[in-house]
């Protein structure tokens, strides 16, 4: 990219490292958020961890620009919801 301010270009700089720190950032809370259903459908002891630890990573999304504040809520509210049914199916 034939960026010819100087600004330009380390401002392009910054937008890829924060580009792959968000990316990762949203991979762990997938991997977490996933690992914690799981625990909910096979019926392991740590759910209340994992499901508090999947919650955490996206609350410090969201503190940052990762994720918007609406969109965290979201998430935290789908994941307590789908651990909930999986519970609830653990126990019929």
């Amino acid at each position: 990219m034939a960026l010819r301010h100087k600004s330009a270009q380390k401002r392009h700089r910054q937008s890829l490292k924060r580009r792959l720190i968000n990316r990762s950032r949203k991979s762990t809370i997938k991997t977490f958020s996933k690992k914690a259903l799981i625990a909910a459908t096979s019926g392991a002891e740590d759910v209340v961890a994992a499901q508090s630890k999947a919650e955490s990573l996206i609350d410090k999304a969201a503190k940052g620009s990762t994720l918007h504040k609406n969109t965290a809520a979201r998430k935290k509210s789908r994941l307590a919801k789908a651990i909930n049914k999986a519970k609830a199916a653990q126990q019929a």
